[in-house]
């Protein structure tokens, strides 16, 4: 009975620092698109803000009704 010894092992392979380095960078890069889009959107919707004066009288709405367009937040620039 003979035990093998895994003699393939490498400091740098994918399963190493390399691996590791690889998922951070992955991992940062997610996190900084996802920021970057987040500030663009509240950029957006800083300039281009809902008009509340639609909303009239919020006791007429009806559950399902075609009509709750009229009343709903519509964009200031239209």
């Amino acid at each position: 009975m003979s035990t093998t010894e895994n003699t393939n092992r490498a400091v740098f392979g994918l399963h190493g620092v390399t691996g590791m380095l690889i998922a951070t960078v992955l991992l940062l890069s997610i996190l900084v698109g996802l920021t970057i889009w987040g500030i663009g959107v509240q950029q957006k919707s800083a300039t281009n803000y809902y008009d509340p004066a639609p909303i009239l009288d919020i006791n007429n709405l009806k559950a399902n009704s075609a009509d709750n367009a009229n009343f709903a937040f519509q964009d200031a620039k239209k």
